[in-house]
């Protein structure tokens, strides 16, 4: 079970990963990231590579748990997100 609940977070880790990079080469192609906030985007990415990185680690060496929970720190928030915005597309409201 905890293999299965590990593969599932790395997996939605891995297409938060995939989205946060769409999204910088989308705003390095329209000119929205500059200089003024390249450190932010830096920090972005350093801390999913921490998390993504840090969970394959824990996992390698062991500890099982501790991977987990930290896979979970990122997989749990995206996840409800996801949800809310399928919510949001299928529902059929208009909200202005």
């Amino acid at each position: 079970m905890k293999t299965i609940l590990f593969r599932i977070s790395l997996a939605v880790d891995g297409i938060i990963c995939a989205l946060a990079g769409v999204f910088f080469m989308i705003g390095l192609k329209d000119g929205s990231i500059g200089p003024e906030n390249i450190g932010l985007w830096g920090l972005i990415f350093a801390v999913l590579a921490l998390i993504v990185g840090g969970g394959s680690w824990l996992q390698s060496a062991g500890h099982h748990v501790l991977s987990l929970l930290l896979l979970m720190v990122l997989a749990v928030p995206g996840l409800l997100s996801g949800l809310f915005i399928l919510l949001f597309a299928l529902s059929g409201t208009q909200w202005r």
